[in-house]
């Protein structure tokens, strides 16, 4: 019998940096019945098994000192499974089919809805001592319950990241419309450098100008869009701009603004490229211009909305590299120590300073934010001109839309074909899924 899923919670993300950066008040860690951060009766070490991705191993829950200090104050060891990137999907789906479960997996909380069944396999965490003490509860939440834990509220902004140096120098201005970013795009051609870099061999970067021009186009002209898609009330190929956001990021191609070798260029080499000023932008989110300052803080990088409308807003994807606990974690209250320590106001505001994370606990300030991210505030967030991209409304898995793109740029289908392939494997995983309507 089919039942209706029910939507994830998601919040306006406008919202998200709208709070107090000055934190008040004070809660520090509170003991509970699996013992205290002090050295006293703990017992035996146990090692708990935490779940990431290589590509995630930068991330600040995993830092060696960190994991070091938790082991020192609780004798809980953490050791790390690190799961191959582009497996990791597949072998946490099969962990948790076949109970091998780890105690602390890292995920992204849309994805996890989506691709790991967040309700029948993740702990709910509203009863958890952190929680009175988030300010953002949205960003860790799906289905009415708090499922996951960070430190932070940020959430990864889409758009076009761009050498800021380079359009001064060109006297270029930021584009608006579709026609001003191919002007600007000709203009970088004609200095020498390649205006955009794509590296679709990585599929996913390929659905990073729909995904936000799909959302803007709904938030702006067709609020209910996303409902009745998910309802099988409409289907993708019914909205004409779906197919001619397509054909804008086809044609940047198609008119020689790009690397050659789109489909065998990787994500992987993005930051060198901007650090050896071979492009000027790339379709990306923010995390890119942090990832590009850590190794050149000299490179003044700015991000701005993908032009595929006028005066279209910034792409905002859900939170990302959040911390579930897998509902058969063999050691479930070890696991929630672990949250529990990093969610103590020392420790916390020890990440939120090194990582410059826009706080999400109310004891917790939000340190002075880079230069880019203050800009994003400035333009984007305070002005309330930025939209959820289409990720966020999906209850499917995306894999294979994000292969039909790549199909678009082998010249194998054309947008349309992209959205008439969609139609019928979206409609195959909602009926899978059991989606009321399919």
């Amino acid at each position: 019998m089919k039942t209706k899923t029910k939507k994830m919670t998601v919040s306006i993300v406008t919202a998200l940096l709208a709070v107090s950066l000055a934190a008040c008040g004070a809660n520090n860690l509170s003991n509970n019945e699996s013992g205290n951060t002090g050295n006293g009766g703990k017992g035996e070490k146990v090692t708990i098994e935490l779940a990431i991705s290589k590509s995630s191993q930068d991330s600040a829950f995993v830092a060696q000192s960190l994991l070091d200090e938790f082991e020192a104050a609780t004798n809980i060891k953490v050791n790390l499974q690190l799961l191959p990137a582009e497996q990791t999907t597949t072998v946490l789906q099969t962990k948790l089919a076949v109970d091998e479960t780890p105690d602390i997996v890292q995920y992204n909380l849309a994805s996890a809805t989506t691709d790991l069944n967040l309700e029948r396999n993740f702990e709910i965490l509203d009863n958890e001592p952190w929680v009175s003490r988030i300010l953002n509860k949205d960003v860790l939440s799906a289905y009415g319950h708090v499922y996951s834990f960070h430190v932070s509220q940020d959430t990864g902004m889409q758009g076009v990241v761009y050498n800021k140096d380079m359009f001064k120098e060109l006297g270029l201005e930021t584009p608006k419309t579709f026609e001003e970013f191919l002007a600007v795009c000709e203009a970088i051609k004609a200095s020498g450098v390649t205006p955009v870099f794509m590296p679709f061999k990585d599929a996913w970067a390929a659905n990073i100008w729909p995904a936000a021009a799909f959302a803007d186009y709904a938030a702006k002209n067709d609020p209910t869009l996303f409902d009745d898609l998910n309802g099988n009330k409409r289907k993708w190929t019914d909205v004409p701009e779906f197919e001619k956001f397509l054909d804008q990021q086809y044609q940047v191609y198609k008119k020689g603004y790009t690397n050659a070798d789109i489909l065998s260029d990787s994500y992987d080499m993005a930051v060198g490229k901007f650090l050896n000023k071979e492009v000027a932008m790339m379709f990306m989110g923010d995390w890119l211009i942090e990832s590009v300052s850590k190794q050149d803080p000299s490179l003044s990088l700015g991000l701005f909305a993908i032009p595929s409308d006028q005066d279209a807003k910034l792409g905002a994807s859900p939170l990302g590299g959040q911390l579930f606990i897998p509902k058969k974690a063999k050691h479930m209250a070890e696991a929630k120590k672990f949250l529990e320590y990093i969610a103590s106001k020392e420790v916390a505001q020890k990440i939120v300073d090194q990582q410059a994370y826009v706080s999400n606990l109310n004891d917790v300030t939000t340190p002075e934010l880079p230069a880019y991210k203050q800009e994003i505030v400035d333009n984007y967030i305070t002005p309330k001109l930025t939209t959820l991209t289409t990720d966020a409304f999906m209850l499917v898995d995306r894999s294979e839309l994000y292969r039909s793109l790549q199909d678009e740029f082998t010249g194998a289908k054309t947008p349309k074909q992209v959205l008439e392939a969609w139609n019928t494997k979206f409609a195959e995983l909602m009926k899978d899924k059991g989606v009321e309507g399919f």
